[in-house]
């Protein structure tokens, strides 16, 4: 005989027939969760952030790229070729697919148990077969699933972050290689005019008209200037390969132009009256940590309303017996069989601390993530400030090169030339104020190329995240070779 199945059994077995159904169904979002980072390289550089996930995606960016390159480059043209083909980019939105992998896993509700067991013997049988279900973690799985929405909403941000720092680092690749290709340039215009004084100095001593230490002297200025040529021009390539490890660009790809000078900054600053607040406002990694700092709190409503129970599942169990027992009259034997069914409940309980050790390191884990934030926020003001405190006195630099000192070298050149066209003066004279004025346009480049590093700082101050924030250009004209005048 076998006892009528209660409601009770029926509706677990209904729950664990329900979570076997939705365990096979996990969903994926067709662009792997890369549309934050796509939209923040639209609005910061308005460029696209393409994951490549076809032969189609790759050679759609290959198509795109060779474009580029087939003319000079710009920055925006870099910036776009870095979004594009950058390998380390989308490495970065591989590890974006795996967090969306482990968000859709935590979303899934627990997998039954099913048990089956067997036992013969000379005299019967048993078979027994049970489902086990976790209901605690059913119970908690809308909640789980706001956590591992919020945890893959904070790798989200930090695939937005890598995307903007390879963004500002291909803009700063590409300002240092124009600015030291003009550089360069420059120098070498120096070097030229030193040349010319040398080897005048040495063919009016050939005829007695200059001493010997005036040939020594101008000698050993040509040797001074070549040698910054030469440095000039290892800088540049080194520059240059810089930028073409950003790019991702190798083989044929080498073989692309820049253009020979960067553009001249403009005329007056930009106005940023509310920069912290812009600068809060927009900051990636405040965004990642806001999204870290929603799911500590969420883990930490979880636990608490979890911290008596651990473990909570229940179970339903089918047995079917069998026996054969030898009947004395006839000498047959006969066989018995016997059905039971029924449930079981587990419920394991921290009696040792009743939860108190998993409440507490949720409650540390939120703080930290609080104090964490807080940091971060100070920062963000703080970089903000000096970003911009940079960028304005960049500016002023710039343009006090341009309106100052290289109008009164052009001052001087003037009056130079008409004195040696009235014969008060000599060749020397007028080759040495010609190196001095190349010279100067020299720095003038370094100070315009620390202007747009400037800029870009001031940018990804705004934006974010802190890795892509540089600063004032360290070693200015001795890295490249120049003479300060």
């Amino acid at each position: 005989m076998t006892p009528a199945r209660s409601p009770a059994h029926l509706h677990l077995a209904a729950a664990a027939g329900l979570s076997v159904l939705l365990s096979s169904c996990a969903s994926f979002s067709p662009d792997v969760g890369v549309n934050i980072a796509a939209q923040a390289a639209r609005h910061e550089f308005g460029k696209d952030a393409v994951a490549l996930r076809s032969d189609e995606d790759s050679d759609w960016a290959r198509s795109r790229m060779e474009q580029l390159l087939s003319r000079p480059l710009t920055i925006d043209s870099a910036v776009e070729i870095a979004l594009l083909n950058n390998r380390g980019l989308q490495a970065a939105f591989n590890g974006l697919g795996v967090a969306e992998a482990i968000m859709a896993r935590e979303k899934l509700p627990p997998n039954p148990t099913l048990a089956f067991s067997r036992i013969a013997g000379p005299l019967g049988s048993e078979v027994e077969g049970a489902i086990v279900a976790n209901i605690l973690a059913l119970a908690t799985l809308p909640v789980r699933a706001e956590i591992a929405d919020e945890r893959f909403r904070a790798a989200q941000f930090d695939a937005a972050a890598e995307t903007l720092r390879l963004g500002y680092e291909a803009r700063r690749a590409y300002i240092r290689a124009v600015g030291a290709r003009e550089i360069a340039g420059s120098i070498g215009e120096v070097n030229q005019s030193t040349q010319a004084v040398a080897a005048l100095t040495r063919r009016l001593g050939e005829t007695g008209a200059a001493s010997r230490l005036d040939q020594a002297r101008d000698q050993l200025s040509s040797a001074e200037a070549a040698t910054r040529l030469a440095s000039a021009r290892l800088q540049a390539s080194n520059e240059r390969e810089r930028l073409i490890r950003v790019l991702g660009l190798w083989g044929m790809e080498l073989d692309f132009a820049l253009p020979n000078a960067l553009s001249p900054p403009p005329s007056r600053p930009r106005s940023l009256p509310y920069l912290e607040q812009d600068a809060v406002g927009r900051r990636i990694e405040l965004r990642t940590a806001h999204a870290e700092l929603r799911a500590f709190a969420k883990m930490l409503g979880l636990v608490e309303a979890t911290r008596f129970v651990n473990l909570f599942e229940l179970s339903g169990g089918h047995k079917v017996k069998t026996e054969s027992v030898p009947n004395s009259e006839s000498g047959l034997t006969e066989t018995t069989r016997f059905r039971f069914s029924g449930g079981a409940a587990a419920i394991e309980v921290p009696i040792f601390d009743f939860g108190e050790t998993k409440v507490r390191e949720a409650q540390q884990s939120w703080l930290a993530a609080v104090n964490k934030l807080t940091k971060k926020a100070v920062d963000v003001r703080s970089q903000a400030r000096q970003a911009y405190r940079n960028y304005r006195y960049a500016h002023e630099i710039a343009q006090f090169k341009k309106r100052e000192i290289l109008a009164l070298q052009a001052i001087v050149s003037e009056e130079m030339l008409r004195r040696y066209n009235g014969m008060l003066v000599d060749a020397f004279p007028l080759l040495e104020n010609a190196r001095r004025r190349v010279l100067l346009q020299a720095a003038a480049i370094e100070v315009k190329r620390d202007y747009w590093l400037a800029e870009t700082d001031l940018r990804a101050a705004i934006s974010g995240p802190a890795e892509a924030i540089g600063g004032m250009a360290g070693e200015g004209a001795a890295e490249l070779g120049v003479e300060r005048p």
